[in-house]
């Protein structure tokens, strides 16, 4: 050793100054930083593996899923971090969810508690005596009969869209004329359409156009298009239109009103459970408020959507497409 310090300082003399030898003693410093280094991340790893395998029992089965699987803290941490992002979105999901169902019951209990206490103020009114005066009886019992009707419509739409979305309703397609079963709507609705001054028209450039679809179904998609367009017509010379066109192997369907429109915020949620564009108005002319989720699942049953344009105090457009017969 003493050997080595006295040729060493024999030497020095003569290569301490040189740039070779600052070269070489840098690249020593830096091999000996780095060598240190991974010495001690090799152990940091080896001893924290070793940790987390003894805690292993304690953490949860999402963290380590294997007994011997071998991970380190910064993976525990990843994991940890991973996991609390996956239940912070669970929770906020659930939350969403108890929102809904909240407002869902309470618009369920809403549209049956009208009708309801309709009916029994009216049959209070008759076990007062009413019943003897034959006009109060007959028109008391005209207006239970109506919120009889109420109710059943609410209850059989409410099971439509539970079914629908269940998938528990099978489609029984047919090949039919789509215009033909416009013209039978048209019909259908005149009526109600002549109390309210609206004008119904069909246009197209063919005479038929025949569909692959559930024909009792799509009845139903334009039945309710078709009426909420005439409820929500409000205005003189009120006009609603459907327009059926070929597009390829689609049929090409827009049932389109110059009524009110619809405001552009609520556009979104139009097709919600009983939701309503005008609240009151609406409800205080009957309807189950499930028409537009019912045409929208229906659609959806056929792997079709349906879109809406609206501009409000012009006017309403629904499109929708249905596979054109071959």
């Amino acid at each position: 050793m003493l050997l080595l310090v006295v040729v060493f300082d024999s030497l020095k003399d003569i290569y301490y100054e040189t740039p070779l030898f600052k070269t070489g003693l840098f690249i020593c410093i830096v091999l000996i930083f780095l060598i240190n280094c991974v010495v001690l991340e090799l152990l940091f790893n080896y001893y924290s593996r070793k940790q987390v395998k003894g805690l292993s029992g304690f953490l949860p089965q999402e963290i380590v899923q294997n007994q011997d699987e071998n991970i380190t803290i910064k993976e525990l941490g990843e994991r940890f971090s991973d996991l609390n992002q996956q239940q912070v979105s669970e929770i906020d999901m659930m939350k969403e969810m108890e929102s809904y169902r909240k407002e869902y019951i309470g618009n369920v209990s809403h549209e049956l508690k009208t009708p309801l206490f309709s009916i029994q103020g009216y049959v209070e009114t008759l076990r007062d005596g009413g019943v003897d005066n034959l006009t109060i009886r007959d028109k008391y019992l005209e207006r239970i009969d109506k919120s009889v009707e109420r109710l059943i419509a609410i209850v059989t739409d409410l099971d439509m869209i539970n079914r629908l979305e269940a998938g528990e309703i099978n489609l029984t397609v047919s090949k039919f004329d789509v215009n033909l079963l416009i013209k039978e709507i048209f019909d259908l609705l005149d009526l109600e359409a002549e109390k309210r001054n609206t004008t119904l028209q069909i246009q197209t450039l063919h005479p038929q156009i025949f569909v692959e679809a559930d024909k009792q179904k799509i009845s139903q998609v334009f039945i309710n298009l078709i009426s909420n367009a005439i409820h929500y017509a409000n205005r003189q010379e009120a006009k609603v239109i459907v327009k059926t066109s070929v597009l390829k192997n689609k049929v090409l369907i827009e049932v389109i009103d110059n009524g009110m429109g619809i405001k552009s915020e609520i556009l979104p949620r139009i097709f919600e459970r009983f939701y309503r564009v005008e609240t009151s108005r609406s409800r205080r002319e009957g309807g189950s408020g499930l028409g537009l989720a019912i045409v929208k699942h229906i659609l959806e049953a056929h792997n079709e959507n349906i879109t809406v344009e609206s501009v409000y105090l012009e006017g309403t457009k629904f499109s929708f497409m249905l596979e054109k017969s071959k």
